[in-house]
């Protein structure tokens, strides 16, 4: 489980296909204090490491993953925002995060604003998907990349978010241009509620 709040951008060392999986070898710089079999997110998505070595970690992330989210687009020397899972003896800073990305979305639009910038993003609302509470509340939380965010101008099938200054030049946001897909993860209370609704139509 994870809080949304990114350690840093991380850079991407190699990428290894492996028939229908890829292996994501990763430069950053907590490498010293992984383990292997430990949790850590990427753009948002939880994978697990599977070996250290050289100053650096590898994930492996399977077809499905791939399918749901933007790693399959990752190239040597890309950005990715990565964060350990989280420590349960503190305070969350950002929203209850599982790293299970649902889909992923595309920038329609930057805009800045008072030194600030707010980021449009559009993904495809299926009518199954929006009916398990994959959708997005105004003032509700969302996980852009693995960013923990407060949705603004909450719509159907798009949303925008503000990005700070800081947030801005610690995540791969500063990479994000119209066009840029990234990887969205639904508030999990938002989807329970859904669920929960349902059941009690039945």
């Amino acid at each position: 489980m994870f809080s949304g709040i990114v350690e840093e951008a991380a850079t991407v060392a190699a990428v290894k296909r492996d028939n229908g999986n890829i292996h994501l070898t990763i430069e950053c710089s907590f490498v010293d204090e992984l383990k292997i079999d430990q949790s850590v997110a990427h753009n948002g998505v939880c994978l697990t490491v599977v070996s250290i070595a050289d100053g650096r970690y590898t994930v492996t992330a399977i077809q499905e993953t791939l399918e749901r989210s933007n790693l399959g687009d990752l190239m040597p020397g890309d950005l990715v925002n990565v964060e350990r899972c989280m420590v349960m003896n503190g305070r969350l800073d950002g929203h209850i995060v599982q790293g299970h990305v649902d889909c992923t979305a595309v920038c329609e639009s930057v805009e800045e604003v008072d030194g600030s910038r707010y980021y449009k993003f559009h993904y495809s609302a299926d009518p199954e998907m929006v009916a398990k509470g994959y959708v997005t509340v105004e003032k509700g939380s969302v996980t852009v990349n693995g960013v923990s965010l407060t949705v603004c101008d909450s719509e159907r099938d798009s949303f925008r978010v503000a990005i700070i200054p800081y947030t801005y030049e610690h995540t791969n946001f500063k990479k994000i241009v119209p066009g840029t897909k990234v990887n969205i993860e639904f508030d999990i209370i938002g989807k329970y509620i859904f669920k929960m609704a349902q059941l009690a139509k039945q």
